[in-house]
């Protein structure tokens, strides 16, 4: 077994291939800008400038849309980007579950209890699945777990005022990524929308109980959800033990000082453990 120096560092190198990549990305979309720049320029020079005009703005366009729908949204939900559910860094490749376009099936997890380990930098995070409350998530939760999907992931998105919840379980940190599968409906969400403190709950798409993957969010203070046309957000679990861990993240806030954001205070998985 990985031991956890082991681990921090694996978490480490795929914290840097991730930040490589976003830099990597971030410089093509410069070029794209200054080469559809000097496109326009010249087709102007050369009286072809309403074509390429529009073929400029097009190409915008684009982008725009591709970077607003990877834009978290302000309650607890998660992104459904299918280019970023396979690939997490350049040269890596997801394998197993994280490629299957079906869930595990929920009779896996029916009528039983797991403990699992959630080892971060900044400490274990002991959580209780309910298997009987939540089958569907917990099934998916163990098999991911299993594959080792969560290892070297990092917990993206901290929110401060309204509700108080860390998010966790994107493999590309962006709060688009998953698994090529999404499930639902929304099992086990209380009926009066309040989360209480180490509530363990699916992250998904606003209005869309189909959508749930690996993204999940631990809820460190009592939180009021309201519940959408999809209903509220699937429970499946508790913290155990190391809910302060999440408190001492959410007293650092984000990195931008907002109430909803990246955390100042980085939370990398190391690695999941299920008993």
């Amino acid at each position: 077994m990985t031991t956890k120096k082991q681990a921090r560092a694996q978490a480490a190198k795929k914290q840097q291939h991730y930040e490589a990549r976003r830099a990597a990305k971030e410089a093509r979309k410069q070029r794209v800008i200054r080469i559809t720049a000097i496109l326009v320029i010249a087709g102007l020079v050369l009286g072809g400038g309403l074509a390429v005009i529009l073929v400029a703005l097009q190409a915008n366009s684009s982008g725009a849309s591709t970077a607003a729908a990877s834009e978290p949204s302000a309650t607890a939900t998660s992104g459904t980007s299918t280019d970023d559910a396979v690939d997490v860094a350049d040269g890596e490749e997801m394998t197993g579950w994280a490629v299957s376009p079906e869930p595990p099936d929920p009779a896996t997890a029916e009528s039983a209890t797991w403990t699992a380990t959630v080892s971060t930098n900044q400490g274990d995070l002991v959580v209780e699945l309910d298997g009987a409350a939540a089958p569907q998530a917990v099934a998916s939760f163990l098999a991911l777990a299993g594959d080792g999907y969560f290892d070297g992931t990092d917990c993206h998105r901290l929110t401060t005022a309204g509700i108080y919840v860390l998010q966790c379980g994107d493999p590309t940190g962006t709060g688009t990524g998953g698994p090529a599968y999404r499930f639902g409906p929304v099992e086990n969400a209380p009926a009066d929308d309040v989360y209480p403190a180490g509530t363990l709950a699916m992250a998904r798409v606003g209005g869309d109980g189909e959508s749930m993957g690996s993204q999940f969010f631990l809820v460190y203070e009592d939180s009021t959800i309201p519940a959408d046309a999809a209903g509220g957000y699937t429970v499946f679990g508790h913290v155990v033990d190391g809910l302060d861990i999440v408190d001492r993240v959410a007293a650092a806030g984000t990195i931008t000082g907002d109430t909803d954001g990246r955390p100042a205070l980085s939370v990398i998985v190391n690695e999941v453990s299920v008993s």
